[in-house]
């Protein structure tokens, strides 16, 4: 791990010199960056690890036989083995890079949805979905005339059980939901809701963006079929993405795009695909991204984890408290079972002029409808502001982060 720091223990306040951006100051102030949610900041390690692959070690992949490019095809795939163990992956074939969680979501629709959905089946979706788990599948509508139905969720923001498992019959053919909510941070019982959709015949995949960086991922325990997360939301690069699927299905399925790395043999009259993982990773792709992926993991993997998540939940209720006792907040879910994201609205400022004026502070959060507008309609809502936090996060943030709302409160008294 190039220019990484070894922690024996979890200490936030060395955690934190790991991250070079958070000694940025913004407006002459100390950067308070409390928008993980949407992409989190990167370690020194990540950094350095691209760099140096650029520098040092770049080629192309799987194709050369010079020693940088079998150099770079072995790095490219040990990240693979790091990916499969980050998740508990039963072989390494079931982990497929792509851009992002969107487009692993778009793979599944595109292949699976296209060859084994037809007309009338029925999908499950939750009201509290980002829009990445709701186009595609509304695109897939257009095309075989599959039906969508909408799981809803209580006033708390928790998933309505009764009522998806009412949903369940048998011409349910997939449920896709989120782990974590991007915008209430509540964490949805997925094992049960995937247990449930199992007894009814149906698949599941599951968008696990929110979940990677705050809590450990055991696809095999959850017995998902397919599970998303994006590298930049776990303290790696843009542009790279993990698509996990049960390698009977991948095998089952058509490939979604064509072209180098995904052929065995071409001619003009035929093509015979690749094998997993490579049926499904076309063209040459973002080979540092996945590099630095490798890197993320292995910084956050050398903390225990259970150590992160109980920092993590101290700095959630930390921040529950103080906002608590700001004037006329209110809080847009309370799921007792929650990640370190907060949603919230200021009685009648409007979250971007909030925004604003945090920025001015040097606060850095969410304002806006999270892609996720079906979820601010269920609330009433057409925006709200996301706090949300990562492992690199102190309770000094959530104090700049009350008296910057307390500031924004003055301005409009």
């Amino acid at each position: 791990m190039s220019g990484a720091v070894k922690h024996k223990t979890f200490d936030v306040s060395a955690v934190r010199e790991d991250f070079p951006i958070l000694k940025e100051t913004i407006y002459g102030k100390p950067l308070t960056f409390l928008d993980s949610a949407a992409s989190a900041q990167k370690p020194q390690a990540v950094i350095d690890t691209v760099a140096n692959f650029y520098s040092h070690s770049y080629s192309n992949i799987h194709r050369g036989i010079y020693k940088l490019s079998q150099e770079a095809t072995e790095a490219y795939e040990q990240v693979r083995n790091k990916v499969a163990k980050f998740i508990n992956a039963a072989s390494r074939e079931e982990c497929l890079f792509v851009r992002n969680a969107t487009e692993g979501i778009n793979l599944v629709a595109q292949s699976y949805g296209r060859t084994f959905l037809s007309e009338g089946d029925e999908i499950i979706l939750t009201e509290l979905e980002h829009h990445s788990n709701i186009v595609p599948w509304q695109l897939l509508r257009e095309e075989k005339g599959i039906i969508i139905k909408v799981a809803p969720i209580s006033d708390e923001g928790e998933v309505d059980l009764k009522a998806y498992r009412a949903l369940l019959t048998e011409k349910t053919k997939l449920v896709a939901l989120a782990h974590i909510s991007n915008v209430l941070g509540t964490i949805l019982p997925v094992k049960e809701m995937i247990a449930l959709a199992h007894q009814a015949g149906a698949k599941v995949l599951v968008d696990g963006c929110q979940a990677a960086p705050h809590i450990p991922i055991d696809v095999q325990d959850l017995d998902a079929d397919f599970y998303v997360f994006s590298g930049h939301k776990v303290y790696g690069p843009t542009g790279v993405g993990v698509l996990y699927g049960k390698k009977e299905l991948l095998e089952a399925m058509p490939p979604w795009q064509g072209g180098g790395d995904m052929i065995e043999l071409v001619t003009f009259e035929k093509t015979t695909f690749n094998v997993l993982p490579q049926k499904f990773e076309a063209g040459t792709p973002n080979i540092a991204g996945v590099i630095g992926l490798g890197a993320a993991l292995d910084y956050i993997n050398q903390f225990n984890r259970q150590e992160i998540e109980d920092h993590e939940h101290g700095l959630l209720a930390y921040a529950l408290g103080r906002l608590r006792g700001i004037n006329q907040l209110k809080l847009i879910g309370t799921a007792k079972n929650k990640a370190s994201i907060i949603s919230f609205v200021l009685d009648d400022i409007h979250p971007h002029d909030a925004g604003t004026i945090l920025d001015q502070e040097g606060i850095a959060v969410r304002t806006g409808h999270h892609c996720a507008q079906p979820l601010m309609e269920r609330f009433g809502l057409n925006a709200t502001i996301r706090a949300s936090f990562g492992l690199y996060n102190t309770r000094g943030d959530v104090d700049r982060l009350a008296e910057g709302l307390k500031k924004t409160r003055a301005i409009f008294a």
